[in-house]
C-alpha cells in the first residue's frame, strides 16, 4: 500500500475537506493514510490514522515557530511516499520534504494574497505589502512541489500559470450530506438561517438589519463572534430582536436548523477573496433543499440563479436582503421548486463523487511519474 500523510497546523483533524472528503476517500481506495493535526487524539477513524501533533497553540506566532517544527518532525517519521499539506504556513515543511525526494502536494484552500487584503486588523497599506510579498513567496515555492490542489477553479486558474500539475478539487457535498425529503416541509418554521463564521466582512450587520424589515421572520444565527466590539455593534441593530443566537453548532444541530428554515443566507460583502470564492455553505444549503439567498457576484449568480435555486442580492443592502426573504416566504411553491432544483444540481454536478475522481487521478498520475513508481 502507498503511504500517504496529510498535514495541517490550522484545521481540526476532522475538517470536512481534509479528513472526511480527501483522507477517507483515499483510504477507501487502498492508500495507507495518516493525518497529522494539533489537538487530536491518536486513533484510527474510518481507516485513517489520526496523529496528534501536540496541544493547540493559542498564538499564531508560536504555532508557526514551534508547531511547524513539531509537525515536520512527525511527518518525517512517517516516511510516507506522498505528503499532502493544507496550510500556507507549512510551505517550509513541504519544501523540506520535497528536498528528500518525496511527492508533495500543496492544497490551497484560500486565495491567501487576496484574503490578506481583507483582514480587518491590518492597516490597508501594510496589508498590500504583506499580500505582495506573500504572493511572491508562494509563487516561487510552488515550483518545488509535485502538484497544487486548489479548492476553486479561480484559485486553480492562478496556479496553472505557475505549475503544470494544478487541479481544482472543489468542496462539494458528500452524498450523505444530500438530505431532503417531503416530510421536511412539515418542519418548516417562519425563519431563515446563517451557519458559518461571523465577521463584519461576511455581511452579518446588513443581514441582521434586514430582519427588522421581514414582518416577524426570525434568523437563526449560528457561529462564533470574533473578539472585539463587533457583537455590541450587531446587538444595537433594530433587527437583533428577531435573531436567535445559537453560537457554534455541530453538523447534527446544523442539519436540524436547516430543516426548519425556509432559506439559507450567504450574503458576504464584496471583498477580493469573496467575489471568486465558492463558500461551502452555498452547496450545503442546496444539498438540504434550502433556497439560497446569496451575494450578487457573477460567479455566485451562475451557481444560484443559474440553477434556479435561490435569489442573489446586494449584500450591503438590508432592503435587498429583506425583499428576497419576503419573496421566498410568500411563495411556498416557488420556494419548494428552488429547494428541489438545488438538490438536483448537487446530485448532477456539485458533489464530492466527481471531485474524488480528480483527487484519485492526480495521485495516480504523480505515482506514475519517473522515479515515483
Amino acid at each position: 500500500m502507498i503511504k500517504v500523510c496529510h498535514l495541517t497546523s490550522v484545521h481540526c483533524w476532522n475538517d470536512i475537506r481534509i479528513f472526511k472528503k480527501q483522507c477517507v476517500s483515499l483510504a477507501k481506495h487502498n492508500y495507507d493514510v495518516s493525518l497529522i493535526a494539533f489537538g487530536a487524539i491518536d486513533q484510527i477513524v474510518e481507516n485513517v490514522r489520526i496523529i496528534n501533533a501536540g496541544h493547540v497553540f493559542q498564538s499564531r506566532k508560536q504555532r508557526m515557530k514551534k508547531g511547524r517544527k513539531q509537525i515536520e518532525k512527525i511527518a518525517i517519521e512517517q516516511d510516507a511516499q506522498i505528503y499532502h499539506f493544507h496550510d500556507p504556513e507549512l510551505i517550509p515543511v513541504g519544501k523540506k520534504l520535497a528536498q528528500q525526494g518525496k511527492i508533495v502536494i500543496y492544497d490551497v484552500h484560500e486565495d491567501v494574497p487576496r484574503q490578506i487584503l481583507s483582514k480587518p486588523y491590518l492597516n490597508k497599506f501594510i496589508a498590500r505589502i504583506i499580500s505582495f510579498f506573500f504572493e511572491q513567496y508562494e509563487n516561487k515555492s510552488v515550483k518545488k512541489f509535485s502538484a497544487v490542489c486548489c479548492a476553486t477553479p479561480f484559485i486553480q486558474k492562478r496556479f496553472t500559470a505557475l505549475h503544470q500539475e494544478s487541479v481544482d478539487i472543489n468542496n462539494f457535498p458528500l452524498e450523505n450530506e444530500i438530505d431532503f425529503s417531503d416530510d421536511m416541509l412539515k418542519t418548516k418554521k417562519n425563519k431563515v438561517c446563517y451557519i458559518g463564521g461571523i465577521s463584519e466582512i461576511r455581511g452579518i450587520l446588513p443581514l441582521v438589519d434586514a430582519m427588522a424589515l421581514c414582518n416577524g421572520i426570525t434568523l437563526d444565527l449560528a457561529g462564533d463572534f470574533p473578539e472585539g466590539h463587533f457583537k455590541d455593534k450587531i446587538k444595537s441593530s433594530a433587527g437583533w430582536q428577531y435573531v436567535n443566537e445559537l453560537g457554534f453548532i455541530n453538523r447534527e444541530v446544523a442539519q436540524q436548523v436547516k430543516s426548519e428554515s425556509i432559506a439559507g443566507i450567504v450574503s458576504f460583502l464584496p471583498a477580493e477573496n469573496h467575489i471568486n470564492a465558492q463558500p461551502n455553505k452555498i452547496f450545503e444549503y442546496m444539498a438540504s433543499g434550502l433556497p439560497v439567498i446569496g451575494s450578487n457576484f457573477p460567479l455566485w449568480r451562475d451557481i444560484i440563479e443559474g440553477n434556479n435555486c435561490g435569489i442573489c442580492v446586494d449584500p450591503s443592502s438590508p432592503q435587498s436582503i429583506a425583499d428576497a426573504i419576503l419573496c421566498i416566504a410568500s411563495d411556498k411553491q416557488k420556494s419548494m421548486l428552488m429547494g428541489k432544483n438545488g438538490i438536483e444540481a448537487v446530485k448532477d454536478k456539485y458533489n464530492w463523487k466527481s471531485e474524488e475522481k480528480k483527487l484519485l487521478t492526480l495521485y495516480s498520475k504523480l505515482l506514475k511519474q519517473p522515479g515515483n513508481e
